[in-house]
């Protein structure tokens, strides 16, 4: 978009990221710019490829989920704007939209960012969307707030250098309770609020730490770091965690560069022993979490001083003066169901389900008027692709489900058995085999017909991914599908593997289900009907599905679905996905999740440019911590890029910084001031440098030193691949543009 309009409400790093990212695309469309350097730019804001070519998925970061009346308008009008007029709710409480020309990202950036919206780290390598209980704040069961903690960690690692270019994504989940409903057990991080005792004998909010938990083709359960961490360390601890997975980290097999692998490599102990090896470097040793953050709580928007509670009984004579017959027993299931009181006595939370996490803009706007009339100014997108409105008066339930209801959005069963979480799938993603989308509607309806009971049931919960990768979060509820496909003969059919036995067991463990079988996907509402009559028919009272499952084993759940597999009696219906009257043909895309490494020599030098030049804003504003690690930044860069001449290839830091020293590692030389050189002598001065980073306080003087000596070792690799052009005669070093900044 040439005509770049940004309003002065933008914050100037969010208008340099904006025109930064105008200027790399016109510099990518004018061939400057190299595909894969293009490629891992954009994905760091939020620019998705998605499986139609020639359009973006434009990921929308909302941390914890939390929008206000006037953000979802804004959403809803940049949607009718620039993409199809639809919000997509995620998992991970963003809000997505797609089919976006890719020229329009800038300009759609700007005027989200105009009502204090961000795409910045959405995707790519980085740390993603924080999340958390959507009913922090709220929630009866919670110990304390965890929004101002969460949102905390979502300012303090933006745009900060220790996230911007990991190998692989990063993701942190804050639960409000032991219930753990934002999932800690499947993050890298995952912290559940609970109350402790300091050491001063103190009542003080602290946390449980896990660590390395991960979905995907091979999915880990979270290992405990701490059982209770003080919650004014826990931000410090997640830096020091994140310096070791940088450095330490695989960067080259994408399907072994989460933190999971690199956890189970090294081992719990091990992890830990370098976690506190960085505490030396970080920025802050302790982060005390303000409590007046902005957003942090309703009471900013709503006077929530406790009022009398409201009886069901009340409420349903209030109702009783509009509803009647049929309409009532659809209100009573929807009261029961989607509304609750919140710890703040007198006032209610209404939970929206919403079909696939879709909602037009249309229906959007016309929300934002119901919560700006009934509840506080602050919503949440859920886990589970719905929304939740709080501070409602248990007077206005009636009248704010009249106004949902209108609207589509009253559906009875949030969060329950029939509340199935699924992923875009083929409808827009290049990894999905098959349909999400037609499956998930074809269950929810099913289920409607024939166990209208399941909307009260919170024990089962159902997920659906297009692949193995998870997004729909398969592996992490007690009945999970993800897309597949079977090869019969030579024609090939959709298919669904079934897991079980993931989600949370009868005692809150968080489990990761069990592929059990791999059946048609036509075949999938007969997989649900077997289970629901199988557990009705033999299940203890009062078992829970999860304790039921570990009781019977899964030999016994293959041997009740293995029927289902059989392809002998396959009809022609078959080789057709859900949605679709084509017959069915794998058709995969490259994943953009993926740490993309450049191969060339000149997009390197001119990488580490400009993280020097990052470097020394950092340092021009006294953030020494920030300026150490864009300069370390710039110690690997520029190594990667010198080994690449000699054709190694390069991985881990820890290994670039090896390699580099087997290669040219004695032909930098540099003077270190007496206070910052290392006792072993056998250290080469590369070595030395790049190994220095957690050794000292991040204090202006080492800053000085080694941002100077950074520059030193950038202009070092210019001058050595200059000096390699010119011995083989080849053209002089050209270095790549990746856009002139205006």
């Amino acid at each position: 978009m040439s005509n770049l309009v940004i309003s002065e409400k933008v914050s100037s790093v969010a208008k340099r990221d904006i025109i930064d990212l105008n200027n790399k695309i016109n510099a990518f469309n004018s061939g400057e710019t190299p595909e894969e350097a293009f490629r891992k730019f954009r994905l760091t804001r939020g620019v998705y490829g998605q499986r139609q070519p020639g359009v973006q998925m434009i990921r929308i970061k909302l941390p914890y989920g939390r929008i206000t009346a006037d953000q979802l308008v804004r959403i809803a009008d940049t949607s009718d704007k620039f993409a199809t007029g639809n919000l997509h709710a995620t998992t991970r409480q963003d809000i997505q939209l797609h089919f976006v020309k890719l020229s329009d990202s800038p300009q759609l950036w700007a005027d989200l960012e105009d009502a204090g919206i961000t795409l910045k780290e959405a995707c790519g390598n980085t740390i993603r969307n924080v999340t958390a209980s959507s009913v922090a704040g709220i929630d009866p069961d919670e110990p304390f707030d965890v929004t101002p903690l969460t949102h905390s960690i979502f300012t303090y690692f933006l745009r900060n250098p220790i996230n911007q270019d990991m190998g692989r994504k990063f993701k942190i989940a804050v639960s409000s309770s032991e219930k753990d409903s934002a999932l800690a057990f499947i993050h890298d991080v995952g912290l559940i609020a609970k109350m402790g005792v300091n050491e001063k004998g103190e009542s003080v909010k602290g946390f449980k730490v896990l660590i390395g938990g991960g979905l995907g083709a091979q999915p880990f359960s979270a290992q405990t770091a701490f059982e209770f961490l003080e919650e004014k360390d826990v931000i410090p601890f997640i830096e020091a965690l994140l310096r070791v997975f940088d450095r330490y980290g695989e960067r080259v097999r994408r399907h072994k560069a989460r933190m999971k692998f690199l956890l189970n490599d090294l081992g719990l102990e091990g992890m830990m022993a370098r976690v506190a090896e960085e505490r030396t470097a970080v920025k802050n040793k302790v982060f005390a979490i303000p409590e007046d953050l902005f957003g942090t709580n309703a009471s900013e928007s709503i006077n929530h001083a406790p009022r009398p509670s409201v009886s069901e009984e009340e409420i349903m004579k209030i109702a009783a003066e509009s509803i009647s017959g049929a309409d009532m027993e659809i209100f009573t299931k929807w009261l029961r169901t989607n509304t609750f009181e919140q710890k703040q006595k007198g006032w209610y939370a209404v939970q929206l389900r919403v079909l696939l996490g879709d909602m037009s803009s249309d229906t959007a706007r016309k929300l934002a008027d119901i919560v700006r009339q009934y509840a506080a100014d602050d919503i949440r997108v859920t886990v589970n692709q719905g929304y939740i409105l709080r501070f409602v008066k248990g007077e206005d339930l009636v009248a704010i489900y009249h106004a949902l209801n209108s609207l589509g959005l009253a559906a009875p069963g949030f969060d329950s058995t029939m509340d199935i979480t699924t992923c875009p799938g083929t409808d827009t993603c290049n990894l999905a085999i098959s349909s999400s989308y037609g499956i998930t509607r074809v269950l929810e309806d099913m289920m409607k017909s024939e166990f209208p009971e399941m909307i009260y049931n919170q024990d089962i919960k159902i997920k659906i991914s297009g692949c193995m990768n998870g997004c729909g979060q398969h592996n992490a509820c007690n009945i999970g599908f993800h897309g597949s496909s079977i090869k019969n003969g030579k024609l090939v059919l959709p298919a669904l593997q079934v897991l079980l036995g993931g989600g949370f067991s009868g005692d809150g463990i968080g489990l990761i289900g069990d592929k059990v079988i791999k059946v048609p996907t036509k075949r999938g509402p007969e997989v649900l009907r077997m289970l629901f009559a199988d557990f009705e028919a033999n299940a203890y009272d009062g078992e829970y599905f999860n304790q039921y499952y570990a009781r019977q084993t899964k030999n016994y759940f293959f041997q009740l679905l293995k029927p289902l597999a059989d392809l002998s009696t396959l009809q022609e219906d078959d080789y057709r996905d859900w949605d679709h009257d084509e017959l069915f043909k794998t058709e995969i895309g490259v994943g953009e999740c993926a740490s993309v490494l450049v191969d060339l020599v000149a997009t390197t030098i001119t990488e580490g440019q400009e993280k020097l030049n990052l470097a020394k804003e950092n340092f021009e504003s006294g953030i020494w911590a920030d300026a150490i690690y864009h300069a370390y930044n710039v110690l690997i860069t520029g190594a990667k890029g010198l080994l690449m001449t000699k054709d190694v290839t390069t991985n881990t830091q820890y290994g670039i910084i090896n390699d580099f020293e087997s290669n040219f590692g004695k032909e930098f030389k540099y003077e270190t001031p007496s206070q910052f050189v290392l006792p072993d002598a056998e250290e080469t001065p590369f070595r030395s440098l790049a190994f220095s980073i957690n050794k000292f306080e991040p204090t202006e003087e080492f800053a000085s030193y080694f941002l100077d000596t950074a520059e030193q070792f950038l202009n070092f690799v210019r001058s050595t691949r200059e000096a390699q052009l010119l011995e083989n005669g080849e053209p002089a070093l050209q270095e790549l543009s990746f856009g002139k900044d205006s």
